[in-house]
């Protein structure tokens, strides 16, 4: 033998016994297990988000209002579409600017939607209670319409027209600021 020492063993088949090099089948199944582990991380790192000047992801939800929200129904209106959770400082935070917002630009036909995240249904009826909101509430405890966006922290909200995402906000925004409001007028 050359300096490395094969290990064989001898394994029985129905048409007689063969040699099999342990070392190689263990090496193939760690290039394989490797190769997996990788195309895993590879696949999950993929951006996914929706991006600006993209088609908005299509989705229906129902608000605690009673109302079918779908992006398709606003036509050339303004749709703000806020993701947030009550757990969320920022997101608690920027709720007092979205109430002033929607009460400003209601009569241009800007709609803002917030889709809560919470999971716990009674906190989130809780916190609508303590913190009354102007505009459109919905729930979505398992996340499915802020993973259609590519939204996995909160606040993140977007401004939709035409079925197209005009801007994506993150991190919570004072949407009563001059730049807002003459970023939103610009749109209309």
């Amino acid at each position: 033998m050359s300096g490395t020492r094969q290990r064989r063993r001898r394994m029985w088949s129905p048409g007689g016994s063969f040699a099999v090099n342990t070392n190689n089948i263990l090496r193939s199944l760690l290039a394989l297990l490797t190769a997996a582990f990788l195309g895993v991380i590879v696949f999950s790192l993929r951006d996914t988000s929706a991006k600006e000047g993209s088609h908005a992801p299509q989705f229906s939800i129902t608000t605690d209002q009673g109302d079918r929200i779908t992006p398709a129904e606003f036509g050339g209106k303004v749709l703000v579409l806020n993701f947030w959770a009550s757990w969320c400082q920022p997101c608690v935070q920027e709720i007092p600017s979205l109430n002033a917002f929607q009460k400003r630009f209601a009569k241009d036909g800007v709609v803002v939607v917030a889709v809560s995240i919470d999971k716990n249904p009674q906190k989130y009826r809780d916190f609508l209670k303590r913190i009354p909101v102007v505009f459109e509430t919905a729930r979505d405890p398992r996340a499915d319409l802020s993973a259609e966006y590519g939204t996995y922290q909160v606040p993140e909200t977007y401004v939709i027209k035409n079925g197209r995402i005009l801007r994506k906000f993150a991190m919570g925004e004072d949407w009563t600021s001059d730049d807002m409001v003459q970023y939103i007028q610009g749109v209309l």
